[in-house]
């Protein structure tokens, strides 16, 4: 192993800025290529060395240095792309949610928070709740229409529920307080 990267891991710090100076400029010309944008180069570079950084101790030398700052770096792009998509749909869905509540609001038609934490779901555990405890319809009935086996149906619904029930701060122990209270009036 390099002696630069034996002292960076001993916690040298001139060995880390050495290291730095000779794999920056090579890190930002890799990360332009995939990003197309500078300025997203850049900031991940930045982020690359703090990773690597924190993760010196894990290089055991089997590749190359410079193969393994690409590895953190590919991998910092990728979790980067995911996070702007997971926020880019959440985005999506809320507008959606927001058009749906006027649509409803504009026909005198009730839009409730039990409505609104729905909407925040994913078609695919929406689509279950709505068929069992909208209109009923049973889980074998569900899962035909779904191809979907009737027991991963019961556990969209609930997993589902608990998700509403997490949106509107109601709890299970809540919801059987609130039931042995009905019971007993």
């Amino acid at each position: 192993m390099d002696a630069l990267i034996k002292n960076a891991k001993e916690g040298d710090h001139l060995a880390f800025a050495m290291l730095f100076k000779e794999n920056y400029p090579f890190l930002v010309k890799y990360l332009m290529k995939i990003t197309m944008n500078p300025d997203t180069a850049e900031e991940l570079a930045q982020e690359t060395m703090v990773k690597c950084i924190q993760k010196i101790q894990l290089y055991n030398g089997q590749s190359k240095f410079s193969t393994w700052l690409i590895s953190i770096a590919t991998n910092t792009y990728i979790d980067q792309c995911r996070k702007l998509k997971r926020e880019k749909n959440w985005k999506g869905q809320e507008e959606t949610s927001r058009k749906l509540k006027w649509h409803f609001e504009s026909r005198n038609e009730e839009w409730n928070d039990a409505l609104a934490a729905l909407s925040r779901l994913p078609e695919d555990v929406r689509i279950p709740i709505v068929l069992k405890h909208y209109y009923g319809y049973t889980y074998d009935e569900i899962g035909q229409w779904m191809d979907l086996s009737s027991g991963t149906v019961k556990s969209r619904v609930h997993n589902g529920i608990k998700a509403v029930r997490r949106e509107l701060k109601l709890s299970e122990e809540t919801e059987i307080h609130q039931t042995r209270q009905r019971t007993t009036k």
